[in-house]
């Protein structure tokens, strides 16, 4: 996915199971943020302050969903835990991962392995990809800044 294309329809099920659609979102400007996994220090960072600056996205018209390939029950545990006022999207067969080119190899420690790219899409109210925040330009603690100020 690249900046000028159009997002897809269908973008997956959130926690509780529940289809999630661009559309859900017209008229608003979409954070479509892509994490590693729940209950990890930085994506849990990246999710409170998104939290606690929620209030701010919401009245510059943004919304805000998050997607990991963790399932229902572990991003159920997670937005209970961070009382995060979004909804994250399970992506366990790694379908609106790898359309957005956000599944690739990773290095740790010299391990080359495959995973979640931490990359943020800002989608437009008619659904047009507008600006990628890419893996090495994320800042997990100041990444609400990094939306509004971009």
């Amino acid at each position: 996915m690249n900046i000028g294309d159009k997002a897809p329809e269908i973008l997956g099920k959130d926690e509780n199971g529940q289809e999630i659609r661009l559309s859900d979102f017209k008229g608003q400007k979409l954070v479509l943020y892509f994490y590693p996994k729940d209950m990890t220090s930085g994506c849990t960072s990246q999710a409170c302050n998104l939290r606690d600056h929620y209030d701010e996205l919401q009245a510059a018209g943004y919304a805000v969903l998050g997607v990991s390939v963790q399932d229902g029950t572990s991003h159920n545990k997670f937005i209970e835990k961070n009382q995060l006022p979004f909804h994250l999207i399970a992506d366990t067969d790694l379908t609106l991962s790898q359309t957005f080119g956000a599944w690739g190899e990773k290095s740790m420690y010299g391990r080359k392995y495959f995973g979640t790219l931490r990359t943020t899409f800002i989608i437009d109210e008619n659904g047009i990809v507008e600006r990628i925040i890419a893996p090495k330009q994320v800042k997990t603690k100041e990444h609400a800044k990094q939306i509004l100020e971009g």
